[in-house]
């Protein structure tokens, strides 16, 4: 969780591993596309700055958050992977259609990575407002695609050796 007092997209102490011989789709939301582009470009630096290979990371875009769930599903069906990052971004309006969504995209998933039992990686802003999205794209927060990224090199690799 990012705090105001610092940037959180800091792997310096980690040991994130190799990712060479990994495949990876990124399933991103055209919605918010400012945020979601930011995410993407932090998400695919950091799989190639960790090794990946451009040729072993697919893309694949969806309309919004909520389809990721089946980007996701998709992703996995047809392909052999180690691991696909989602992103997106929901922001809070006026309506309880932020709850609703937020809650349907996290738990489904949830549930396309326990369908395949492979890492499916949630790096789904969901935020109070645009300042705080952008704080997180590449903003004073680091950039949570960076970190979706580097969690699916290290849930790939697990998964991999086990």
């Amino acid at each position: 969780m990012s705090s105001s007092l610092k940037n959180l997209s800091d792997f310096s102490h980690l040991a994130v591993g190799n990712a060479e011989n990994l495949k990876f789709a990124i399933v991103v939301s055209q919605w918010n596309a400012q945020i979601t582009g930011a995410l993407l470009n932090g998400a695919y630096q950091g799989l190639l700055n960790h090794g990946a290979k451009e040729e072993n990371i697919e893309l694949i875009e969806v309309p919004g958050s909520y389809e990721l769930i089946s980007g996701s599903d998709i992703a996995l069906r047809n392909k052999e992977l180690d691991a696909v990052i989602t992103l997106g971004c929901v922001i809070q309006g006026e309506t309880r259609h932020f709850d609703f969504i937020c809650d349907a995209v996290a738990n489904g998933i949830a549930q396309v990575g326990i369908k395949y039992n492979k890492p499916v990686i949630f790096g789904v802003l969901t935020t109070d407002n645009e300042q705080q999205a952008l704080d997180r794209a590449g903003g004073k927060h680091g950039n949570k695609g960076e970190e979706a990224a580097i969690t699916a090199i290290q849930m790939g690799l697990i998964h991999k050796n086990h």
